[in-house]
């Protein structure tokens, strides 16, 4: 028997989250960029305005990662992996055919060109438009494009949606008017497509926004009205995020499985929720209806309502969530990781709403960087806020995929071996963004120099100094031919009271509130300096839904207890799984893969003050790492003192995992001791969601 449910009348109850979004407010027409593309009418007004790639200059700690990143395995995949060999490769095939033809290529050149853009790096330049060379002359004279994939018996238009994020890129780089006119003539295409062939398989339904953000950023530069007929058509089409209009069809016996709330989301796997959430808020621009971007909102907390009461902003859904699997030992793949991130970057642009920018911190600073070896030469599937061994090892059903998933292995999966690359260089796309009033948002914090028309026009070079997200203090000074007047939007935190700013040495009156902005309108000349001081302070999460754990913050980090790390070298070709292939020829022996085993004791609980809790730690700065990488044990500026008790009967499960938690707090007759504790993002092995010592 089909049950067909649609959720129309249902009412979230609220949902009491540690620093979940506020309900979305309606949107306001404000007015455009005069020198950057912005929304066109009739869509509704951008809020900030992401600059042409290749417009900042990362310095500090991310140049640092883009270099490695470089060196790693996003600059490095197209030698040694199969899926990427040039012989037999449909997308550089004129018919569009061969044996490596899906969306793995894709996925790498999303974040191979645009790393090869900020960096300026001529060679990776000149291997990025081998690609997209061959992608533009494969167009067919009907405007399809790409290898001729089927999803469900049903046209596969889900990698080419990838590709039109490639050939944004590589327009706003080279100015390239070819990629305009190959995007127009694709976009014509999907238009013939009936509805009932288009987006109707499960990956390109599920993920359609992205191909409905591409035609509004085609829409912006071309004012065709027919590409708003076809955003309509890709949300009349692709899979509904609406959680009060999902349609799911089940079976009646397979329903009885599962919680009511299991009903309001489409879909359960935690990269299409990453990245399909963002739907209807990119929708919203079309639409102009607040409960399109309010939809988003909900999704974001559904899945952290039931799977995400854990620390480093994202959720333990392995590859699929599953209800009774939300401990903090569950993990998030790394496609999870850097989708959400990009979602983050998107959404801030629609909603103007802080929120995604201190999330995409979170995200970023707490829970990617422990997702890949330092050297970005080999990642791993699955990382959990909990997680104190990484081997090669099954540890299924106690994680949702049977087969080494914890190890760090530069062929850990075919999906994240190849799409980690967005993660870096988007984020540094993202550090300043363009607003309405031609002025400019400081938007995410690093050290960077970017080059930005502001006011009148005038050309102003604006450089960052700083160790953010390891130091509170950023220094910014301008550069620019003659003075203008136009407003500097500065970012204060959610986490952040009390911030400071001095301008030239001077104190600037602010009233900014936590999670708002800094606006300072004034004439700026060559020279001029701000300071922005944003204090830290040590803050406590606990995780009620989650058997009372606690988590450790200050300022935008999380804490998790230093674990002794003891690596040991595997050869890579007998632990990869079964999908992820070598090219022939590959030297296997420069790409090994890593187990990650604890070498001290991790089953500890916290003792706290009981009248005062945030006593009970004590920070300590120590000198900033000469390599400019603070995201290891050896070289993380930051820790922790804190006391803990050992809890005997936690110990790994019989999935050889960590245990799962009891509720707190928990009796242990062990002594007390001192416990140092380090960010998150420099802990590969850690526990960050502690339970609290009964006293």
């Amino acid at each position: 028997m089909k049950i067909k449910i649609t959720l129309a009348k249902i009412v979230l109850c609220a949902i009491a989250l540690s620093g979940s979004p506020a309900f979305a407010q309606a949107q306001s027409n404000e007015p455009a960029n005069s020198w950057y593309t912005s929304n066109k009418k009739p869509l509704e007004s951008s809020k900030y305005v992401k600059l042409p790639v290749g417009s900042i200059e990362p310095g500090g700690w991310l140049k640092t990662y883009l270099v490695r990143q470089r060196d790693g395995l996003t600059g490095q995949l197209g030698n040694i992996s199969a899926w990427l060999q040039k012989t037999d490769n449909a997308w550089l095939a004129a018919d569009g055919k061969g044996k490596w033809g899906w969306e793995e290529v894709p996925y790498w050149l999303k974040g191979y060109g645009d790393l090869a853009y900020i960096l300026k790096d001529e060679t990776m330049i000149k291997e990025a438009k081998v690609w997209i060379e061959a992608i533009l002359a494969n167009q067919k004279p009907n405007g399809d494009f790409g290898p001729h994939n089927l999803d469900r018996g049903k046209q596969d238009f889900w990698p080419n949606m990838i590709v039109l994020y490639c050939l944004q890129s590589y327009y706003e780089f080279s100015g390239d008017k070819r990629i305009i006119d190959f995007m127009g003539k694709y976009f014509k295409y999907q238009l013939t497509v009936p509805d009932e062939d288009f987006l109707k398989g499960y990956w390109q339904g599920l993920r359609s926004g992205d191909n409905l953000s591409s035609v509004i950023w085609l829409y912006n530069r071309t004012g065709d009205a027919a590409l708003l007929d076809l955003g309509e058509k890709i949300h009349r089409c692709g899979t509904s995020w609406n959680s009060r209009y999902t349609e799911l069809t089940v079976t009646g016996e397979e329903r009885k499985k599962y919680p009511e709330w299991w009903s309001l989301l489409p879909d359960w796997h935690n990269v299409n929720i990453a990245q399909g959430f963002r739907e209807p808020a990119v929708y919203s621009q079309i639409s102009h209806n607040p409960d399109d971007v309010q939809a988003s909102y909900e999704v974001f907390q559904i899945i952290r309502e039931h799977f995400g009461q854990v620390p480093g902003g994202m959720y333990g859904a392995d590859e699929n969530a599953r209800p009774g699997y939300a401990d903090p030992r569950q993990g998030i793949e790394t496609c999870g990781i850097v989708e959400q991130m990009n979602s983050d970057e998107n959404l801030l642009c629609i909603t103007g709403d802080n929120f995604w920018a201190d999330h995409n911190e979170n995200v970023a600073f707490n829970t990617y960087p422990a997702a890949t070896m330092p050297d970005f030469k080999s990642l791993r599937y699955l990382t959990a806020p909990n997680m104190v061994l990484c081997d090669d090892q099954n540890h299924s059903p106690g994680i949702d995929n049977a087969g080494p998933f914890l190890m760090m292995n530069p062929f850990s999966s075919r999906c994240c071996q190849h799409n980690h690359g967005q993660g870096w260089p988007y984020y540094a796309e993202n550090l300043w963004l363009a607003t309405p009033d031609n002025g400019v948002f400081a938007a995410l914090y690093c050290e960077n120099t970017v080059k930005v028309k502001v006011g009148t026009g005038t050309l102003v070079e604006i450089s960052e100094t700083t160790h953010y997200p390891f130091d509170s203090t950023m220094l910014f000074a301008m550069k620019m031919d003659k003075p203008e007047k136009f407003p500097l939007y500065l970012r204060v935190p959610k986490w952040c009271t009390g911030a400071l700013v001095k301008i030239n040495g001077n104190s600037f009156a602010t009233a900014a509130k936590a999670g708002g902005n800094i606006k300072i309108i004034r004439e700026w000349k060559s020279g001029d300096q701000v300071e922005l001081i944003l204090p830290m302070k040590i803050s406590l999460t606990t995780w009620e839904k989650n058997h009372k754990s606690l988590s450790i913050n200050y300022g935008p980090l999380t804490f998790s207890l230093r674990i002794k790390e003891n690596y040991v070298k595997k050869e890579s070709g007998k632990t990869a799984v079964s999908d992820s292939k070598w090219q022939p020829g590959a030297d296997e022996s420069k790409w090994p893969s890593w187990e990650i085993l604890p070498a001290s004791d991790w089953n500890f609980g916290l003792v706290l003050n009981q009248k005062e809790p945030l006593k009970s730690f004590k920070i300590t700065h120590k000198p900033w790492p000469a390599s400019n990488f603070p995201f290891t044990l050896d070289e993380v500026p930051l820790s922790v003192e804190a006391t803990a008790r050992q809890i005997p009967e936690w110990t790994l499960d019989k999935y050889n995992l960590c245990g799962v938690l009891m509720d707190g707090p928990v009796a242990s007759t062990r002594p007390d001791v001192k416990v140092e504790l380090v960010p998150m993002g420099a802990a590969r092995l850690r526990i960050s969601a502690f339970p609290i010592i009964k006293q």
